[in-house]
């Protein structure tokens, strides 16, 4: 592209988000020419679909920029196990506590659970995945991730002790193919963004007119409820907007969309979506007494 566009779309696109994109890149592999190198590959395939099929240029670049920074995340660490033998990667561990979660680290925490995400996408099945993220990166009891994905308590500790004997001793996968993004990691995107920006236009935007909102504690007890768009638009900011000290990361819910919500260095509440036709159409929501 030699930094210049070729039609309206994506001339607006490179004006107003390459930066952002740039940013993102360089915070997940940890340096600019890198960066910039995923962000050129993210513009020429944004040239090379139908951008009328797009709702959200912004959250398709997004979702695109962050698949490459993990395509190259994991290229780099076959290369260093070819090299070191293999050694076992280091156990993840839960997030330190903190206070509240300022805006200029939410990017920081989303980038921390991409990488060890980026370990086990492609060597566990989406169980094992979550039950590992969820317990080995959030420090979640296995009594909580029961609550959440509807297993037993002892089913979720056995999941995540499958994932662990993957990882470790599993070799590097192969690079896996980069499709077009799939339109539920678009629909997360806007969602987050819309959520974490306070911007109501757009979070009505990706809601179904009837879409039904519901908060349970992992208990199964229901603590919560809202129906249709505005209500749960205005309830969703109000609980996880830009005034909270909470930051939204896109986590999926054994293969389905879904959404951790963190404070204080610690996860609160897991949301997951039930996306069709590119809307929300419903949100569960599991929170996490006296996390």
């Amino acid at each position: 592209m030699n930094g210049q566009p070729t039609d309206e779309s994506l001339e607006r696109a490179w004006r107003d988000d390459r930066s952002y994109l740039v940013g993102l890149a360089s915070r997940m592999l940890g340096g600019a020419a890198d960066a910039e190198d995923v962000v050129q590959d993210a513009f020429g395939r944004l040239m090379n679909v139908d951008r009328a099929e797009i709702r959200d240029v912004r959250a398709w670049l997004t979702v695109t920029v962050r698949r490459l920074c993990l395509n190259r995340l994991q290229s780099a660490r076959a290369r260093r196990e070819s090299v070191a033998g293999a050694e076992p990667p280091e156990p993840a561990r839960p997030l330190p506590a903190s206070g509240p979660v300022e805006p200029a680290d939410r990017v920081t925490l989303d980038d921390q659970v991409r990488r060890a995400l980026s370990l086990v996408l492609d060597r566990l099945t989406p169980p094992e995945r979550t039950a590992f993220v969820l317990h080995d990166v959030f420090g979640l009891p296995f009594t909580d991730i029961g609550g959440i994905v509807g297993r037993t308590p002892t089913a979720c500790r056995q999941l995540a002790s499958r994932a662990r004997r993957a990882v470790r001793d599993a070799a590097p996968p192969p690079r896996p193919a980069l499709g077009a993004p799939d339109e539920q990691d678009v629909v997360a995107e806007r969602f987050i963004a819309a959520c974490a920006g306070g911007d109501m236009a757009q979070l009505l935007a990706v809601l179904d007119p009837h879409v039904v909102g519901e908060a349970r504690l992992s208990s199964g007890r229901v603590v919560g409820r809202a129906r249709g768009a505005d209500e749960v638009a205005a309830e969703t900011i109000r609980r996880f907007g830009p005034e909270t000290a909470t930051a939204l990361v896109p986590l999926p819910i054994e293969g389905r969309p879904g959404v951790a919500v963190v404070t204080g260095g610690r996860l609160y509440a897991v949301l997951e979506l039930d996306v069709a036709h590119g809307v929300v159409r419903h949100i569960h929501s599991i929170v996490l007494p006296g996390r």
